[in-house]
Parts: C-alpha cells; sequence; structure tokens
C-alpha cells in the first residue's frame, strides 16, 4: 500500500500537510503511517523556499523505512554540477541558465558545505525507477528498452559516479538512457517552429506524450504541454526516433516532471502523472495505491 508523491521542489510545509492529511505521524521527529509507505517520485530540490527542510524529512523517512526515494533530474543535476570532470571543469557546466536553476538551492545551503556534499552523496544512492509486480515508477519516463539497458548497467537501479562521467564523456547511449528516464523523451519541431520555455528558454523540441502512440497522434496532440502554435497535422514514422509506447495492458505507471497545470486526471487508467506544478503555485499530488490494475479518480489526495 503505497502513497506516491510528485515532485515538491523545496515546499516542505505543503509536503508536511500533504502527509498529514494521508494520515502521517511524526514520531522523533520523522513521519510514518502503521499501514502505508510513500514512494517520492523525485525533484526534492530547487526554486522553492526550504529546500533543507524538505530533504530533511524525505530522507529521514527513506532512512527509517517509511518512504522509497527516487532520484529527479533536478537531484541529478546537482550532482552533475558539483562532479568535477577530468579537465578541471563541471559535467554539468557551470552556465548562467545551470546556476540559476539551482540558486535557491545553493543559496539555502550557504555557509553549510559539508551538509550539502552529504546531500549529494545521497542523492547517488537513489533509484532512477522502481517497480514490483503490481506498478511502476519513474521519475519521467519509463521506456522498455532504456530501463532494461539500465538495469544491465546499474547496481539496485542506482548510478555511481563512474557511470555518471563514462555516460557523459563515451556512452551516448547510456546517456540517452538516464536522459530521458530523468527528463523525458523529446521530438523536433518542423522546422521554422519553437517555443520559449517556463524559464524563458527559446527550444526547439517538445516533450511528448510517450505513453501515446505517436503515428495516432498530431505534434499538437502529442505535445505535453498545451502549445498553441503547434501543427495539427498527423505525425509520420519519419518524424519520430523511437514509435514505442505505454500501452494499457502494462502495469500502471507513475511519474512526476512535466508541470501540469490542470486538477488531476489521468491519461489513461494505468498512466499517471503527480507533478501538478507546487512550485509555480500549484498543487502538490499524491495518489493512495491499493494494487488496483485501473487506477481511481478519487484516489487523489491534494493540498
Amino acid at each position: 500500500m503505497l502513497d506516491l508523491i510528485g515532485d515538491i521542489h523545496g515546499h516542505a510545509d505543503k509536503l508536511e500537510s500533504l502527509l498529514q492529511k494521508l494520515g502521517y505521524k511524526k514520531v522523533s521527529g520523522v513521519y510514518g503511517h502503521p499501514d502505508r509507505k510513500v514512494l517520492f517520485v523525485g525533484d526534492y530540490i530547487d526554486r522553492g523556499p526550504k529546500i533543507r527542510e524538505t530533504l530533511q524529512i524525505v530522507k529521514s523517512m527513506t532512512e527509517m523505512g517509511h518512504a522509497i526515494a527516487l532520484m529527479g533530474n533536478h537531484e541529478y543535476n546537482a550532482i552533475c554540477f558539483h562532479m568535477q570532470n577530468k579537465e578541471g571543469g563541471h559535467i554539468r557546466k557551470h552556465w548562467i541558465k545551470n546556476i540559476i536553476q539551482h540558486y535557491e538551492t545553493l543559496k539555502q545551503f550557504q555557509n553549510r558545505q559539508k551538509e550539502y556534499n552529504e546531500y549529494i552523496e545521497w542523492f547517488l544512492t537513489l533509484p532512477l525507477f522502481y517497480e514490483d509486480k503490481n506498478l511502476r515508477a519513474v521519475h519521467a519516463c519509463w521506456d522498455e528498452k532504456n530501463i532494461t539497458l539500465l538495469k544491465s548497467k546499474l547496481k539496485q537501479n542506482r548510478l555511481t559516479k563512474s557511470l555518471i562521467e563514462q555516460a557523459n564523456t563515451t556512452d551516448e547511449t547510456l546517456n540517452d538512457a538516464i536522459e530521458q528516464t530523468l527528463k523525458g523523451k523529446e521530438l523536433r519541431l518542423p522546422d521554422g517552429l519553437s517555443f520559449s520555455d517556463k524559464d524563458g528558454n527559446i527550444r526547439k523540441d517538445i516533450r511528448y506524450k510517450w505513453w501515446e502512440d505517436p503515428l495516432q497522434m498530431t505534434f499538437q496532440s502529442i505535445s505535453v504541454l498545451a502549445l498553441d502554435n503547434l501543427p495539427t497535422v498527423q505525425i509520420k514514422a519519419s518524424d519520430v526516433k523511437d514509435l514505442s509506447y505505454y500501452r494499457e495492458v502494462e502495469r500502471p505507471v507513475f511519474f512526476g516532471h512535466y508541470w501540469l497545470k490542470i486538477q488531476p486526471m489521468f491519461y489513461k487508467t494505468n498512466v499517471c502523472c503527480l507533478d501538478y506544478s507546487v512550485a509555480k503555485g500549484g498543487l502538490l499530488v499524491a495518489y493512495r495505491f491499493d494494487d488496483e490494475r485501473e487506477l481511481d479518480e478519487e484516489k487523489f489526495v491534494t493540498v
């Protein structure tokens, strides 16, 4: 019996409110439940006002066996921002846009370098995905080909520093599997089209609905974000690198990452996004899972 919780991004107050609403109580400083466990789908840091407090809650719950915490792309980016490469720079370059993304985290750990370093090491212990006989969970994208590759490379679904260095220097296939698992799949827009993302960056690729058959979709309908200027023409096989998608016969899959802005809903009865933009004034969302094959909208819990 798992309670799956979406991206938190440093909003510890909402996290505590949600845990309490779910029936979790704090004992010796750690939230727990007599019958249930939380599965966090990643993105604990950046943007929000209480990043250290969020990490304290999540880490302590995992250490006491009250939660499972997956890695999000923001934790992965923080590791790479922190790790030096052989040339003396960092694996994630310290460009202005990257510094801005991590700014709130760095500011809140000012004069607490040792504590921050310990959290970076903790991020490395976080698995990239979780599955059992009844469900699957990942931060951004469950692609069977990527998951199979990661299972062959990772130990207990966890990255190591050497694997991160390998992915970012010599192993493009591993890098693609990590990037898509943590950041989703992207589709190149037709020539001449672009859009501005939530941080003001101009992009020519859209994050697309990897759970939909692309040959049954248009560029507009397959985009996770609703973008007005996308063409409504049918996607062709030549437009997409990978034609695989998540089918209705598969186990329910849960993920975050996509900054949805509406009330919680399902794309399919076995596909559930839990990220509803808490860091942009939206909702922090949980789903109470009890091994059902078809998900039920009545089981969303929000604050």
